[in-house]
């Protein structure tokens, strides 16, 4: 090689290294490897475990797409058996992985419960939990609009009188929602009301939107769903979400949950997903969560869309 091609060769090396400086491009971004990201299998855990992957695959990670992987005892053990790095999870089953029926005053306040779930995921499978999402995705039971109407119900309260006077009920809802302490059974140890076996209908997925369609199309005779406080799909169903005027539930904020040897590894992850996640607002999740419930949009879709009109990714 004579030297005017050595030294253009030389040059076009500085220039290519310039323009990736100047980007913010750096050899690190070549060099990341691998990344599993996971979710469950409902409406809004596609959506976030879609803007996680979204958002570290335009940062030049090599990301294993595993979204809408199962329900949350599946999506957990996969994440504690390394088998994923990160998924979404809400803050308040913490309270169900570590500390079951221990309703205590930390798990109702937002920061609180980040702290809480922060210390115990740590001692116990080493793990770190990023930044929440401002957006409270409590559990919660919701009803037909009609028969909200008809019998003056608001309230949970409301609810359980007209469950202890024999009014109809049938209500459609996960296994988990059924089971675990701190949901159904939760709403029936505080409000005094329990449904029989005949007055639900129990599916296998958690998935909101199946439950909410059920409750609106009468489907099986179910007038009743179980629901999320950052559904989309309930106003145009015509449901009504009941007022849990006891305040039985705990803080539930989405945030992710990654194995602390992902994160030493790449510390940067924290400063690319912490100001997406604190962009998620309770009005801005009901919103995307609508768009893939009720317009029938794919989780990925609309999970691009909002990311690109927000600037996180071109």
């Amino acid at each position: 090689m004579n030297n005017r091609v050595l030294l253009a060769a030389t040059l076009m090396v500085l220039l290519v290294s310039g323009v990736l400086m100047a980007t913010g491009e750096t050899e690190d971004v070549a060099m990341r490897g691998e990344i599993s990201i996971a979710s469950k299998f409902d409406t809004e855990g596609a959506l976030l475990g879609n803007i996680m992957v979204l958002v570290l695959s335009n940062a030049g990670f090599e990301v294993e797409d595993k979204t809408e992987l199962g329900p949350t005892d599946v999506v957990r053990k996969a994440l504690e058996t390394g088998e994923v790095d990160m998924y979404p999870e809400y803050t308040g089953n913490g309270n169900w992985f570590f500390t079951p029926n221990d309703y205590g005053q930390d798990w109702y306040d937002s920061k609180k419960a980040l702290a809480a779930v922060r210390a115990l995921d740590k001692e116990a499978y080493d793990m770190v939990w990023l930044e929440p999402a401002p957006a409270n995705n409590t559990w919660a039971i919701a009803i037909r609009g009609d028969l909200a109407e008809q019998e003056n119900l608001v309230t949970l309260s409301d609810f359980a009188d007209y469950v202890n006077r024999g009014g109809r009920v049938k209500l459609a809802g996960s296994e988990e929602f059924v089971s675990r302490p701190d949901s159904l059974p939760a709403f029936q140890k505080a409000y005094g009301f329990e449904l029989s076996t005949d007055e639900l209908l129990v599916l296998s997925s958690g998935n909101t939107a199946l439950t909410e369609q059920a409750a609106a199309r009468g489907t099986d005779g179910v007038n009743a769903a179980m629901a999320y406080g950052t559904d989309g799909p309930l106003a145009a169903l015509g449901l009504v979400v009941l007022e849990d005027n006891l305040g039985v539930q705990l803080v539930y904020e989405p945030a992710p949950r990654v194995r602390r040897e992902v994160m030493e590894m790449y510390p940067e992850i924290a400063a690319l997903l912490n100001p997406v996640f604190q962009s998620l607002d309770l009005v801005t999740l009901q919103t995307l969560n609508a768009r893939i419930a009720v317009e029938g949009i794919p989780a990925r879709s609309v999970a691009e869309a909002w990311l690109v009109e927000k600037g996180f990714i071109p």
